[in-house]
């Protein structure tokens, strides 16, 4: 799964995304954790390491962009689960105004090639397939 490039994840479920994140976040240096599959406060993983955080995952359609509702909800999650940062990770993009939202509310939006800098992070040869390199 760990060799998985952002062709793949287009390709993957939102669980196998969440389960994908895992793996990319523990090669990374973090004890990411996934939270349950259903009632999980907002937060589909939680990251341990210098500070505690919260990501909703969001793996949609390259074309669908993610809205505020993802802002909303990993805002909240950073509370219940007492982190230090929420941040959303997508395969594709944000709406205006879930870029807005996350702004007013410090939550970090990673977007398609956000996610493919932290891929060419643990395996270079993905590199070329970043957009303007």
């Amino acid at each position: 799964m760990i060799r998985s490039g952002i062709k793949d994840i287009d390709r993957m479920s939102g669980y196998d995304f969440e389960d994908y994140l895992k793996v990319l976040f523990k090669k990374l240096g973090y004890k990411p954790q996934v939270t349950k599959k259903s009632g999980d406060f907002g937060a589909d993983l939680v990251l341990k390491g210098k500070n505690k955080i919260v990501i909703q995952a969001k793996r949609y359609g390259y074309k669908n962009n993610v809205s505020l509702d993802a802002v909303r909800e990993v805002y909240a999650s950073k509370a219940f689960y007492k982190a230090d940062e929420a941040w959303v990770i997508t395969n594709s993009f944000y709406t205006k105004q879930a870029e807005m939202l996350a702004e007013a509310c410090e939550v970090r939006l990673l977007n398609r090639y956000d996610l493919q800098k932290f891929i060419v992070e643990i395996d270079p040869d993905k590199k070329g397939m970043i957009k303007g390199e």
